[in-house]
């Protein structure tokens, strides 16, 4: 039996790992952005992403924080155990009927950096406190470069996803008919592209940060796309009718490499939500973009 104390961590006995501390922060967007270093452009100017225009004062909120309950389960869609972590808002135990938030981590990292350098959980109670209706956070491994698509190792994220982790999550109480999706980088064009597959019948909300889209398949980082088929057939600017009738709110800095991609899906997105302003690809930006973004959910995921 699992028990579950507000602002306390909870490990249910199924994964023995613990959440990065925040303190890690700056190594983590270090080697997250090393990794995604294959798009065009940044191996000439890598001050682009550490160095970028002034961003906007920022600070993790403070105050007490809700439970956090964390887990593994064998996937046969991934080939491999999978290791997930749920943060409740604060007044809300482990097992309370909420909406939830799937948060999809970037590249080079897993479910723990979502609670961990990105201090998400901390931010989910701060917005709650502030007025937000409360929701579930909810983080799941997605692979060190699969960009959340079926690959040709046979590694299935949008099944693990749909027919593995949600039904998990059912059980213990969360609601998963409707959902709303978040993501950074490789996570953001995930949340995106499983939006696309899913459609406003499951997805409530997206809300993400800086997504990795490109234009071309040539411009895609290695290890994207296992061919330029792959990307054709996963191109969520292509496939953007997809997503009438979901809200959507994309964040970029105008530092950001991603910056080009960003700005043609919008094109072809009018109606989304955006906040385009100054900042580079790093977890500095996405922190000071937080509480936008949680809100912008809370609004949208109410009900669902």
């Amino acid at each position: 039996m699992v028990k579950a104390l507000p602002g306390r961590h909870v490990d249910d006995g199924r994964m023995g790992r613990r959440a990065l501390l925040v303190g890690a922060t700056g190594a983590a967007a270090l080697g997250t952005a090393g990794v995604a270093l294959g798009v065009r452009g940044v191996r000439h100017d890598v001050r682009a992403l550490f160095r970028p225009d002034p961003e906007p004062p920022h600070a993790v909120p403070r105050g007490p924080t809700g439970a956090v309950v964390t887990g593994s389960f064998a996937s046969a869609a991934m080939g491999r155990s999978v290791g997930w972590s749920v943060a409740y808002p604060p007044g809300s135990a482990p097992g309370t009927a909420l909406s939830m938030l799937l948060v999809l981590h970037g590249r080079g990292d897993d479910h723990r950096e979502v609670l961990g350098g990105h201090a998400l959980g901390a931010y989910l109670s701060g917005a709650v406190r502030s007025g937000v209706p409360p929701y579930a956070l909810v983080a799941v491994d997605g692979g060190d470069h699969s960009y959340w698509h079926r690959r040709s190792s046979g590694e299935d994220p949008p099944t693990m996803i749909t027919s593995e982790f949600l039904p998990i999550l059912a059980r213990r109480g969360l609601r998963t008919h409707r959902i709303g999706l978040a993501g950074w980088s490789m996570g953001g064009y995930g949340a995106l592209l499983l939006a696309e597959h899913l459609g406003r019948a499951r997805i409530a909300v997206v809300a993400v940060d800086s997504p990795a889209l490109w234009t071309r398949a040539g411009d895609s980082a290695p290890g994207a796309f296992d061919s330029r088929d792959d990307f054709l057939a996963h191109d969520v600017i292509g496939r953007h009718a997809a997503l009438v009738g979901i809200p959507i709110r994309v964040t970029c800095g105008t530092s950001d490499p991603f910056l080009p991609g960003v700005k043609a899906f919008l094109q072809v997105v009018p109606g989304a939500d955006q906040d385009l302003r100054p900042g580079g690809h790093n977890i500095a930006f996405w922190q000071d973009a937080a509480l936008g973004q949680l809100a912008f959910v809370g609004r949208h995921l109410a009900g669902a």
